[in-house]
Protein backbone atom coordinates (compact mmCIF):
# COMPACT_ATOMS: atom_id res chain seq x y z
CA UNK A 1 0.00 0.00 0.00
CA UNK A 2 0.95 3.32 -0.92
CA UNK A 3 0.22 6.38 1.77
CA UNK A 4 -1.54 9.51 0.41
CA UNK A 5 -0.32 12.35 1.91
CA UNK A 6 -2.99 15.65 0.64
CA UNK A 7 -1.15 18.42 0.31
CA UNK A 8 -2.87 21.53 1.60
CA UNK A 9 -1.31 24.91 -0.34
CA UNK A 10 -3.99 25.05 -2.71
CA UNK A 11 -6.36 25.48 -0.39
CA UNK A 12 -4.30 28.58 1.44
CA UNK A 13 -3.98 29.86 -1.66
CA UNK A 14 -7.61 30.12 -2.57
CA UNK A 15 -7.88 31.72 1.35
CA UNK A 16 -5.02 34.30 0.78
CA UNK A 17 -6.72 35.83 -2.28
CA UNK A 18 -9.86 37.13 -0.57
CA UNK A 19 -8.15 37.69 3.13
CA UNK A 20 -10.45 36.64 6.36
CA UNK A 21 -10.33 32.86 7.38
CA UNK A 22 -12.10 31.06 4.41
CA UNK A 23 -11.94 28.55 3.09
CA UNK A 24 -10.74 27.26 6.33
CA UNK A 25 -7.16 24.97 5.71
CA UNK A 26 -7.75 23.50 9.14
CA UNK A 27 -11.30 22.35 8.32
CA UNK A 28 -9.52 20.67 5.05
CA UNK A 29 -7.32 19.46 6.69
CA UNK A 30 -9.71 17.45 9.16
CA UNK A 31 -12.13 16.25 6.06
CA UNK A 32 -9.03 14.54 4.24
CA UNK A 33 -8.08 12.66 6.89
CA UNK A 34 -11.80 11.59 7.96
CA UNK A 35 -12.08 10.20 3.99
CA UNK A 36 -8.68 8.31 4.66
CA UNK A 37 -6.16 10.03 3.67
CA UNK A 38 -2.98 9.08 5.84
CA UNK A 39 -1.21 12.43 6.14
CA UNK A 40 -1.15 16.40 5.33
CA UNK A 41 1.64 17.75 3.45
CA UNK A 42 2.04 21.58 3.65
CA UNK A 43 5.04 23.87 1.93
CA UNK A 44 5.27 27.02 3.75
CA UNK A 45 7.22 29.59 1.72
CA UNK A 46 9.22 32.74 2.69
CA UNK A 47 6.81 35.14 1.66
CA UNK A 48 3.68 32.90 3.15
CA UNK A 49 2.12 33.29 -0.31
CA UNK A 50 -0.29 30.25 0.60
CA UNK A 51 0.44 28.17 3.78
CA UNK A 52 1.42 30.57 7.14
CA UNK A 53 3.23 29.48 9.97
CA UNK A 54 -0.08 29.39 11.73
CA UNK A 55 -1.38 26.67 9.53
CA UNK A 56 1.72 24.77 10.07
CA UNK A 57 1.07 24.96 13.69
CA UNK A 58 -2.37 24.28 13.74
CA UNK A 59 -2.23 21.32 11.21
CA UNK A 60 0.32 20.11 13.48
CA UNK A 61 -1.55 19.79 16.23
CA UNK A 62 -4.53 18.34 14.40
CA UNK A 63 -2.21 15.69 13.18
CA UNK A 64 -0.69 15.03 16.32
CA UNK A 65 -4.45 14.76 17.82
CA UNK A 66 -5.64 12.31 14.86
CA UNK A 67 -2.12 10.59 15.12
CA UNK A 68 -1.53 10.81 11.72
CA UNK A 69 1.57 12.00 9.70
CA UNK A 70 2.46 15.66 9.26
CA UNK A 71 5.16 16.03 6.62
CA UNK A 72 6.45 19.83 5.78
CA UNK A 73 8.42 20.34 2.85
CA UNK A 74 10.88 23.61 2.41
CA UNK A 75 14.21 24.64 1.52
CA UNK A 76 16.18 23.90 4.32
CA UNK A 77 18.42 26.97 3.40
CA UNK A 78 16.27 29.24 3.09
CA UNK A 79 17.34 32.31 5.88
CA UNK A 80 14.91 33.25 8.56
CA UNK A 81 12.93 36.85 7.71
CA UNK A 82 9.84 38.54 9.35
CA UNK A 83 7.25 36.08 9.24
CA UNK A 84 8.88 33.16 8.20
CA UNK A 85 11.35 31.43 11.00
CA UNK A 86 12.86 29.37 9.03
CA UNK A 87 12.37 25.59 8.30
CA UNK A 88 14.48 24.17 10.77
CA UNK A 89 12.65 26.23 13.55
CA UNK A 90 9.33 25.42 12.09
CA UNK A 91 9.96 22.08 12.21
CA UNK A 92 11.81 22.06 16.13
CA UNK A 93 8.36 23.81 16.96
CA UNK A 94 5.75 21.45 15.33
CA UNK A 95 8.19 18.65 15.28
CA UNK A 96 6.21 16.75 12.08
CA UNK A 97 6.86 13.20 11.51
CA UNK A 98 8.30 13.71 7.86
CA UNK A 99 10.35 17.32 6.47
CA UNK A 100 10.99 16.95 2.80
CA UNK A 101 13.83 18.98 1.60
CA UNK A 102 13.38 20.75 -1.58
CA UNK A 103 15.70 23.18 -3.28
CA UNK A 104 13.63 26.06 -4.59
CA UNK A 105 14.38 29.63 -4.80
CA UNK A 106 12.04 32.09 -2.82
CA UNK A 107 10.25 32.92 -6.08
CA UNK A 108 9.92 29.84 -7.41
CA UNK A 109 6.32 28.94 -8.75
CA UNK A 110 6.34 25.32 -7.38
CA UNK A 111 8.70 22.54 -7.11
CA UNK A 112 10.42 22.08 -10.48
CA UNK A 113 13.63 20.12 -9.97
CA UNK A 114 15.82 17.82 -7.20
CA UNK A 115 18.75 18.76 -5.25
CA UNK A 116 22.49 18.34 -6.75
CA UNK A 117 24.39 15.81 -4.50
CA UNK A 118 28.03 17.19 -5.84
CA UNK A 119 27.16 20.96 -5.15
CA UNK A 120 24.95 20.63 -2.30
CA UNK A 121 25.38 17.23 -0.53
CA UNK A 122 28.27 18.79 1.93
CA UNK A 123 25.73 21.25 3.10
CA UNK A 124 22.99 18.92 3.24
CA UNK A 125 24.26 16.57 5.97
CA UNK A 126 24.81 18.85 9.00
CA UNK A 127 21.10 19.93 8.27
CA UNK A 128 19.80 16.82 7.73
CA UNK A 129 21.68 15.94 11.37
CA UNK A 130 19.59 18.36 12.81
CA UNK A 131 16.01 17.73 11.96
CA UNK A 132 17.00 14.01 12.42
CA UNK A 133 17.90 15.34 16.06
CA UNK A 134 14.47 16.51 16.48
CA UNK A 135 12.63 13.19 15.64
CA UNK A 136 11.93 13.77 11.87
CA UNK A 137 12.20 11.30 8.93
CA UNK A 138 14.20 12.87 6.69
CA UNK A 139 13.35 12.87 2.90
CA UNK A 140 15.33 14.71 -0.03
CA UNK A 141 13.59 15.92 -3.46
CA UNK A 142 15.83 14.65 -6.50
CA UNK A 143 15.00 14.23 -10.52
CA UNK A 144 14.21 11.34 -12.06
CA UNK A 145 17.42 9.88 -13.96
CA UNK A 146 19.94 11.43 -11.60
CA UNK A 147 22.36 8.53 -11.08
CA UNK A 148 23.90 10.14 -7.56
CA UNK A 149 20.10 9.56 -5.82
CA UNK A 150 22.14 7.36 -3.89
CA UNK A 151 24.21 10.30 -2.55
CA UNK A 152 21.32 11.22 -0.89
CA UNK A 153 22.07 8.25 1.92
CA UNK A 154 25.07 9.22 2.20
CA UNK A 155 24.33 12.89 3.43
CA UNK A 156 21.60 11.18 6.04
CA UNK A 157 18.38 11.02 4.51
CA UNK A 158 15.87 8.21 5.36
CA UNK A 159 14.03 8.61 1.92
CA UNK A 160 13.95 10.42 -1.50
CA UNK A 161 10.86 12.24 -2.89
CA UNK A 162 11.04 11.29 -7.15
CA UNK A 163 10.01 14.91 -8.77
CA UNK A 164 7.31 13.08 -10.93
CA UNK A 165 6.33 16.61 -13.13
CA UNK A 166 8.59 14.96 -16.19
CA UNK A 167 6.53 11.55 -15.94
CA UNK A 168 2.91 13.87 -16.14
CA UNK A 169 3.88 15.49 -18.79
CA UNK A 170 4.89 12.52 -20.74
CA UNK A 171 2.18 10.68 -19.69
CA UNK A 172 -0.33 13.14 -20.95
CA UNK A 173 1.24 13.16 -24.32
CA UNK A 174 0.61 9.82 -24.54
CA UNK A 175 4.06 8.45 -24.35
CA UNK A 176 5.24 7.96 -20.76
CA UNK A 177 7.08 4.38 -20.76
CA UNK A 178 10.68 5.80 -21.33
CA UNK A 179 9.39 8.20 -18.17
CA UNK A 180 8.23 5.56 -15.93
CA UNK A 181 11.27 3.27 -16.92
CA UNK A 182 13.84 6.13 -15.57
CA UNK A 183 11.28 6.24 -12.37
CA UNK A 184 11.53 2.76 -11.59
CA UNK A 185 15.31 2.58 -12.30
CA UNK A 186 16.09 5.63 -10.18
CA UNK A 187 13.54 3.73 -7.06
CA UNK A 188 15.81 0.77 -7.28
CA UNK A 189 19.20 2.90 -6.91
CA UNK A 190 17.72 4.63 -4.22
CA UNK A 191 16.44 1.62 -2.33
CA UNK A 192 19.53 -0.45 -2.91
CA UNK A 193 21.51 2.07 -1.16
CA UNK A 194 18.80 1.72 1.69
CA UNK A 195 16.49 4.88 1.01
CA UNK A 196 12.97 4.32 1.09
CA UNK A 197 11.25 6.35 -2.11
CA UNK A 198 8.51 8.75 -2.20
CA UNK A 199 6.80 10.71 -5.16
CA UNK A 200 5.01 13.89 -6.20
CA UNK A 201 4.34 16.45 -8.34
CA UNK A 202 1.36 16.23 -11.35
CA UNK A 203 0.03 13.16 -10.18
CA UNK A 204 -3.65 12.92 -10.46
CA UNK A 205 -6.30 10.18 -11.11
CA UNK A 206 -5.39 9.58 -14.67
CA UNK A 207 -1.68 8.98 -14.24
CA UNK A 208 -1.22 7.58 -10.44
CA UNK A 209 -2.17 4.34 -11.31
CA UNK A 210 0.20 3.99 -14.11
CA UNK A 211 3.07 5.12 -11.97
CA UNK A 212 2.63 2.99 -8.91
CA UNK A 213 2.31 0.36 -11.31
CA UNK A 214 5.50 0.17 -13.09
CA UNK A 215 7.49 1.49 -10.02
CA UNK A 216 8.18 -0.51 -7.13
CA UNK A 217 7.78 0.51 -3.20
CA UNK A 218 6.57 3.64 -3.36
CA UNK A 219 6.15 4.41 -0.11
CA UNK A 220 3.84 7.72 -0.49
CA UNK A 221 2.55 10.12 -2.55
CA UNK A 222 1.77 13.53 -1.91
CA UNK A 223 -0.86 15.14 -3.79
CA UNK A 224 -2.14 18.85 -4.04
CA UNK A 225 -2.58 20.69 -7.14
CA UNK A 226 -4.65 18.11 -8.77
CA UNK A 227 -7.18 16.73 -5.88
CA UNK A 228 -7.93 19.84 -4.99
CA UNK A 229 -8.98 20.65 -8.14
CA UNK A 230 -10.87 17.65 -8.30
CA UNK A 231 -12.26 18.46 -5.46
CA UNK A 232 -13.67 21.60 -7.27
CA UNK A 233 -16.20 19.39 -9.08
CA UNK A 234 -16.50 15.73 -6.89
CA UNK A 235 -16.32 17.23 -3.47
CA UNK A 236 -13.18 17.09 -1.17
CA UNK A 237 -14.43 14.02 0.54
CA UNK A 238 -15.28 12.10 -2.06
CA UNK A 239 -12.01 13.33 -4.45
CA UNK A 240 -9.60 12.02 -1.99
CA UNK A 241 -11.73 8.65 -1.51
CA UNK A 242 -11.09 8.55 -4.97
CA UNK A 243 -7.21 9.25 -4.01
CA UNK A 244 -6.99 6.51 -1.65
CA UNK A 245 -8.11 3.96 -3.78
CA UNK A 246 -5.34 4.46 -5.91
CA UNK A 247 -2.78 4.39 -3.47
CA UNK A 248 -3.93 2.06 -1.21
CA UNK A 249 -4.85 -0.83 -3.93
CA UNK A 250 -2.83 -3.87 -3.94
CA UNK A 251 0.08 -4.52 -6.17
Amino acid sequence: MTALSVNLNKVAVLRNSRGGHEPDVVRAGRTCLDAGADGLTVHPRPDARHIRTDDVEALGALCRQRGMEFNIEGNPFAPPRPGYPGLLALCSAVRPAQVTLVPDSDGQLTSDHGFDFARDGAALRPLIEAFKRLGCRVSVFVDVGDPAVAQAAACGADRVELYTGPYAQAFASGSPEAALAAAAQTARLAQAAGLGVNAGHDLNQANLPAFLDAVPGVLEVSIGHALIGDALYAGLEATVRAYCAIAHAKR
